[in-house]
C-alpha cells in the first residue's frame, strides 16, 4: 500500500492507523508561530464509528488504503440483512441493513449499488445519487401560488418526506437526490 506524508491527508482518504481503518473526516493545516507545521486530522473508525483527533507532521508517513469497488445488485432483505449479488460471479453476500443509514428507504428491488471492499470485507455501500420515486400523498395545487418559488411537502412511496414544487401532483414519478433528500426533476 502506498505511504503518504502527513500533510497530504485529505478528507475522504482511508488510512491504516493504530491497527485499524480510519476515514479522514476533516483536515486542518496549522502553522504555529513556534515549531513546525502540522495537519490536525479528525479520523473516524470505519468499523466501529469511534472518532479520533491526530496531529501529523509532514515527516510522518501514513498508510493510505485503497478500497476495491464492486457493483452489486440488491436481491431482498431478510432478518435485518440485505442480500446482494455480484453481477459477474453471481456470488451472494449479506450486509446489515444499517450500512446504508438513513438512505435505506431509497434501496429498491433489483437496484445496482456500489459496495466498497477492503481485502474480502465489505465496509461501505453507496446508492446511486439519483433515484426515481412516486408521490403517494401531497397537498393539491393552490391556484395563483405557482409564481412564487415555494415548495410543498410530499410523501413518497417509500415513506420519505420531501419538498416538491407546487406543479407536481400525486401519483407522479419524480427524481430524488439520495444524498440531500431533495427533489431534482420530474421523471
Amino acid at each position: 500500500m502506498p505511504k503518504i506524508n502527513g500533510n497530504e491527508i485529505r478528507p475522504g482518504n482511508i488510512l491504516e492507523h493504530e491497527g485499524g481503518l480510519w476515514i479522514a473526516v476533516k483536515t486542518d493545516h496549522v502553522k504555529p508561530g513556534k515549531g513546525g507545521a502540522f495537519a490536525q486530522v479528525e479520523l473516524k473508525n470505519i468499523r466501529d464509528g469511534r472518532k479520533l483527533n491526530e496531529r501529523f507532521r509532514s515527516a510522518d508517513k501514513v498508510e493510505r488504503v485503497r478500497l476495491e469497488q464492486k457493483d452489486q445488485q440488491f436481491l431482498y432483505e431478510t432478518d435485518g440483512m440485505l442480500v446482494f449479488m455480484d453481477s459477474e460471479t453471481y456470488e451472494q453476500i449479506e450486509l446489515p441493513a444499517d450500512i446504508l443509514g438513513d438512505r435505506r428507504p431509497f434501496l429498491q428491488d433489483g437496484m445496482t449499488i456500489q459496495i466498497e471492499y477492503y481485502e474480502s470485507e465489505a465496509l461501505n455501500a453507496q446508492l446511486p445519487q439519483k433515484v426515481t420515486c412516486t408521490i403517494t400523498e401531497t397537498e393539491p395545487v393552490v391556484k395563483g401560488q405557482t409564481a412564487a418559488n415555494s415548495f410543498k411537502p410530499a410523501i413518497l412511496d417509500n415513506g420519505v418526506r420531501v419538498m416538491i414544487p407546487p406543479f407536481v401532483g400525486e401519483g407522479e414519478a419524480i427524481v430524488v437526490n439520495t444524498e440531500t433528500f431533495e427533489y431534482v426533476e420530474r421523471a
